[in-house]
């Protein structure tokens, strides 16, 4: 249902308070006015106060949101009209006794005798406890494909501009997730650039996305530098996600050979020991972006934030796919939805599962976790995810492999001097990230008795000094063994 006609159906239903959450007030007040009709409509925006809706002529000297409320709060003033309130949501975060003592008398009045709405429009959902009761949200959608092509063409048509099916197509694509004002304001800066359309149109467009990312405060754009070389292991994890990134590269080919849109892969293990840098080899092996969502600057403290802000990173994610979104420490953001779970986790919960399985956009889920125990059970039910692997201590190939990334990247010349099946024999138990700051400590004690090279003498005593994570977490560890084994995850490595 467009917002149009859900619009149209809620007030004639008479609900008392409408909550229209857009990025466009342009667009929003060309429906309301679609809808509204013969109506009488007022409208409060921080810049004017009270005006006519239509005619944006000011009603009241007083600009304030309370004198504009409070008047029309009094004599039934506000029966049959209807109310249109922008720029509010500060007096809402903020908790304005006033101005919702004001809104929920009203709301309150509508319910029981007047004919009448409020309407309340924002790009950000913010509603008090107050007034949770009277307010229905309604979306108003970004532009969806069709509706952009009309617009890059009809704006191609004034310019007097002729543009190809195909860089239409691109272009249509490409502008997903943004505003009418973004796309006009990009086509306006394309043609400025370069005097016409070309795909060089497009990097535009991704830069602006990039913006969009940062101004999101919740999402993160994380810079790739690492390739698969980089891992030492994982071997069977690396081949199931490089047979992955043929599908996703060539996602429309295969689409059309009736293969599924890959959903994604939950990493479960040890700490330290690749989860996080496998992430980040996945978006360099996809070639596309690698977004990061950080679950801790979802919540919010607002009736309904939290899962508006999931809702916003969830539509954010998809407007730059086709991409890879990292979710790191899962546990943390869902730990004990089946028993002391808040209900705003449960319901942010419920949200991603929904997504996870009903998703259609080319945006790849890698979800990292700890400790799975602490995972609800349906997360982890087929459909979720394509595929569940454990992520274990490295073995002694493994361990090799990693010595040698970590030497080769600081001291590439004094590699083959390490005896490196020495170290391998003495760190049985240690993590990637343990091995990775035996060899750092082992440069810098190098460095600092003003040796030329690094020896294998240097790394051994570093290795004597340093704590394994085995020894330091060996009940716990053994239990997530275990617990992995039972439930037959894949194992990330051979053998």
């Amino acid at each position: 249902m467009t917002l149009k006609e859900s619009l149209a159906r809620y007030i004639d239903a008479g609900f008392p308070m409408i909550y229209i959450n857009s990025f466009e007030e342009a667009k929003t007040d060309r429906i309301i006015k679609e809808v509204m009709g013969r109506h009488e409509v007022l409208e409060w925006n921080g810049a004017a106060g009270l005006v006519d809706f239509r005619t944006k002529k000011p009603l009241i000297k007083d600009r304030s949101l309370v004198a504009a409320l409070d008047l029309l709060r009094k004599d039934k003033e506000l029966d049959e009209k209807k109310l249109i309130l922008k720029d509010i949501s500060g007096y809402l975060e903020d908790s304005d006794k006033q101005v919702i003592a004001l809104l929920k008398s009203m709301a309150i009045e509508i319910s029981q005798e007047l004919d009448a709405n409020i309407i309340i429009v924002s790009s950000k959902v913010v509603i008090p406890r107050e007034l949770e009761k009277f307010v229905t949200v309604l979306e108003n959608d970004y532009p969806d494909q069709n509706e952009i092509k009309k617009l890059v063409q009809g704006f191609a048509e004034e310019q007097g501009e002729t543009i190809n099916d195909e860089l239409i197509e691109a272009m249509s694509m490409a502008f997903k997730g943004l505003t009418e004002f973004e796309i006009i304001d990009l086509l306006n800066l394309a043609l400025a650039n370069e005097g016409r359309f070309t795909r060089g149109s497009l990097s535009l467009i991704f830069d602006q996305k990039q913006q969009m990312i940062k101004k999101s405060g919740i999402l993160e754009m994380i810079p790739l530098k690492e390739k698969a070389e980089d891992i030492g292991g994982l071997e069977n994890l690396k081949e199931w996600l490089k047979r992955k990134s043929r599908v996703f590269k060539s996602i429309n080919k295969a689409a059309a050979f009736g293969v599924d849109m890959p959903k994604g892969v939950l990493i479960a293990g040890v700490p330290g020991c690749g989860k996080s840098l496998t992430a980040k080899v996945t978006a360099q092996l996809f070639e596309v972006p690698l977004l990061r969502l950080d679950m801790g600057k979802i919540m919010g403290k607002y009736v309904g934030e939290s899962e508006e802000n999931m809702r916003r990173s969830i539509a954010l994610a998809e407007t730059i796919a086709p991409c890879v979104l990292w979710i790191d420490e899962l546990e943390k953001a869902f730990a004990g939805i089946n028993g002391s779970g808040s209900e705003v986790t449960v319901r942010l919960f419920g949200q991603f599962l929904t997504w996870m399985q009903e998703k259609t956009s080319p945006t790849f889920v890698i979800a990292t976790a700890n400790d799975i125990t602490k995972l609800p059970p349906e997360l982890m039910r087929k459909g979720r995810f394509d595929e569940i692997f454990f992520v274990g201590l490295p073995n002694s190939n493994e361990r090799q492999k990693i010595f040698e990334i970590h030497i080769k990247k600081r001291r590439p010349n004094d590699l083959n001097n390490i005896r490196i099946y020495e170290l391998v024999n003495k760190t049985e138990g240690y993590s990637g990230a343990d091995i990775e700051g035996v060899v750092r400590d082992a440069i810098e004690n190098t460095f600092s008795d003003g040796e030329p090279a690094l020896t294998t003498e240097y790394i051994l005593s570093a290795i004597n000094e340093t704590h394994s994570l085995s020894e330091i977490m060996k009940e716990s560890l053994d239990k997530l063994s275990e617990e992995y084994k039972n439930r037959k995850f894949k194992n990330a490595s051979e053998g």
